[in-house]
């Protein structure tokens, strides 16, 4: 992995900074939601102690009053509604309507409380609808409806309802020392399919503390036997309606964004007063949809807004105020996934003296928290958003920056190393840091090396003169040892000392050659020649000098113009054909071949001799350098290092690489100008 990549993978730390950040914006909304709860339970316990002071008016239960959910609960109408037999006019939920079994399927039915009336609607579904005719009703049974009302005295009266046909009905009014039409009840009976409907309009007065809902299901007119559905439970539940009273005292502690609800002791709720919408103080929640999402990830678990709204039933069965029907003080927080909305609750118990008679509940919006943390929450988006961009930004171009330093510190010390003389001056070499440490230290190899490849170049030439006056004196001496008598032991150790002279001075004029090769380069005069008829001739005289090999020329120009001296060119050429002899085997093909490019005209020798050891490849054209199989003293590595010099003299170069028949060394000398293709 790249510099650069690995700093920008370094700059997704910064990533970070937005998570302390919304675990800093969580913890913010975690303190000011229980900051709020706190405020709120404090409100709470004040609006309880007010309303201890009506017991009276959480209406308990006494008496042979069936509890629980067998309980009637009249939801409070907006307006009053028209007697048509219809309940769309009522200001109540589908949800509030109550089911019970009947016998052609479940019955719905909802009691409502305007003013001083109360409204029963029932929707029973019956097959076969029987109405009731002139006759006594002890001797011909019909469908009804009886509302069954428990007075303070435990007497139990009915209201029956029972129609001769569609339309506006009298309710009948049965105790047991009585059975009278009750015209102060409003009541219109509407067919519909495979069933009725029926509204009805009760003067409060008239119904006591409980009541129950009996349908009666008629299969057969003219038998006295029906099927009835009814209320649940051995008696009637108690009927609890909305206390104006207490609704009143909840008025007074409205606030924007506020709602209040007062509950009696088994949760049936008496009085609610205020809403959760409309404070004001935070604007809406949801007008970001991005933000919204993001703020409700980082936010607490909490239940769903929709179950703080006050229950259909009208009974609140939510947790906390269960919590707070057993006594306890509780709070719970609710959230719209959609909106965003979020609501904060507190249950407070209500005691009158020892007794506990119910429970006041509170709920406010979070508007103002939600807006807070929301722009907190922006700006911190915003602002980590941008210090991620401009440090990743800032990262990659230090990276491109560094790679670029790096990068031109290696190309330079590749071409230190590739050119004749070795270039110790490296790009960064001022600079105060690392990089900077590493091109002077590069630097410093480099000049050493620089001075050791100096010593080498020189070392040949030194060599040959400092030894060439001590070889003429052991030669001139053993010259004038001709001239006196020695013994046979003597004339033999005279002769070995010629042969060593002999083997130094060929030695010697090996080494004074790459020095007299050098200055011819730089006295020669340069001249056009054509590369293609220097070599026939001097592929011909190889054939001649070497019969036991095989010499091949081969090139498709007519003609490659060079520029330079043809004596070095063909020197040059000498010593890589020598090369090839030395490393092939009688028989064996040595090939010679001419090709161009668009600057160059590249001499190529083949010779099938072992390959190159690649740990020398790159030393093989150096000063006193040699491969040759034995460690043979006859050989100082000097014939390449010419053919490079001569090469170079011609700006051009000379590599070496092994094929799958051999070694082929190339040499490419520059052209003098464009050449003619062969057809």
């Amino acid at each position: 992995m790249n510099l650069r990549r690995q700093l920008l993978l370094v700059s997704l730390l910064t990533l970070v900074l937005p998570w302390a950040g919304c675990q800093f914006v969580r913890e913010t909304e975690s303190a000011l939601r229980q900051g709020q709860q706190q405020m709120l339970s404090g409100t709470a316990q004040a609006i309880a102690d007010s309303l201890s002071q009506f017991p009276g008016e959480f209406l308990a239960t006494g008496g042979n009053v069936a509890p629980g959910n067998s309980q009637l609960y009249g939801h409070p109408l907006g307006s009053e509604p028209l007697l048509d037999g219809y309940v769309t006019d009522w200001s109540i939920d589908d949800e509030s309507m109550r089911t019970m079994r009947g016998v052609d399927g479940p019955i719905r039915y909802a009691l409502g409380v305007h003013r001083q009336h109360v409204w029963l609607y029932i929707d029973v579904p019956d097959n076969q609808v029987v109405y009731r005719t002139g006759e006594p009703p002890e001797r011909r049974a019909s469908d009804t409806v009886t509302l069954v009302s428990v007075g303070e005295d435990d007497s139990l009266t009915r209201f029956v309802f029972s129609a001769e046909a569609p339309g506006t009905i009298v309710a009948r009014r049965e105790t047991d020392a009585m059975v009278r039409d009750e015209q102060r009840i409003a009541a219109f009976w509407q067919d519909r399919t495979n069933g009725y409907q029926l509204e009805a309009r009760v003067p409060r007065q008239l119904l006591g503390k409980a009541l129950g809902v009996v349908v009666s299901n008629t299969a057969d007119p003219l038998r006295s036997g029906t099927r009835s559905s009814s209320f649940e439970g051995a008696r009637p539940g108690r009927f609890v309606t909305p206390s104006p009273v207490l609704a009143s005292v909840l008025a007074g502690y409205v606030q924007p964004g506020l709602r209040l609800i007062v509950t009696d002791r088994q949760g049936w709720r008496l009085a609610k007063a205020g809403s959760v919408v409309g404070g004001g103080q935070g604007g809406s929640p949801g007008a970001s949809g991005w933000l919204r999402i993001a703020y409700g990830a980082i936010l607490a678990p909490s239940e769903t807004a929709a179950l703080a709204e006050p229950d259909a039933s009208g009974r609140e069965q939510q947790g906390y105020i269960v919590s707070a029907l057993d006594g306890t003080t509780a709070g719970s927080w609710f959230r719209s996934e959609q909106t965003g909305r979020g609501v904060v609750a507190v249950a407070q118990p209500v005691w009158s003296g020892n007794v506990q008679t119910g429970a006041v509940i509170l709920q406010q919006g979070t508007d103002a928290i939600l807006s807070l943390t929301n722009q907190a929450l922006a700006r911190l988006l915003a602002f980590t958003l941008i210090a991620t961009l401009l440090v990743a930004a800032i990262l990659l171009g230090y990276a491109s920056w560094m790679s670029h330093r790096i990068r031109r510190l290696s190309s330079s010390a590749q071409r230190a190393l590739d050119e004749e003389h070795v270039q110790t001056d490296l790009p960064g070499s001022h600079a105060r840091d690392e990089i900077g440490d590493l091109s002077r230290s590069f630097s410093s190899v480099l000049r050493q090396l620089g001075n050791y490849n100096e010593y080498l170049r020189s070392l040949a030439s030194r060599l040959s003169h400092e030894l060439r006056t001590p070889l003429t004196i052991v030669r001139s001496s053993l010259e004038n040892l001709d001239h006196e008598p020695l013994s046979e032991e003597g004339m033999r150790y005279a002769e070995r000392a010629r042969d060593g002279v002999r083997r130094l001075q060929k030695i010697l004029n090996a080494m004074s050659e790459a020095s007299r090769v050098e200055e011819m380069i730089g006295n020669a005069e340069p001249e056009r020649f054509d590369l293609v008829r220097v070599l026939e001739s001097t592929v011909a005289a190889y054939a001649d000098a070497w019969p036991e090999r095989r010499f091949t020329f081969q090139t498709a120009l007519r003609q490659a113009p060079v520029h330079g001296s043809p004596e070095l060119v063909i020197q040059m050429l000498d010593k890589l054909v020598d090369n090839a002899v030395d490393f092939s085997t009688a028989g064996d093909e040595i090939c010679i071949t001419i090709d161009e490019n668009d600057q160059h005209c590249i001499v190529t020798v083949d010779n099938p001799g072992p390959p190159l050891p690649e740990k020398m490849r790159s030393q093989l054209f150096d000063s006193m350098i040699s491969v040759r199989p034995g460690g043979t003293d006859e050989h100082l590595g000097l014939g390449l290092f010419i053919a490079r010099l001569i090469a170079e003299g011609h700006d051009g170069s000379i590599r070496a690489e092994n094929t799958d028949n051999g070694v082929r060394f190339s040499a490419c000398l520059r052209r003098a100008n464009d050449t003619q293709r062969a057809a």
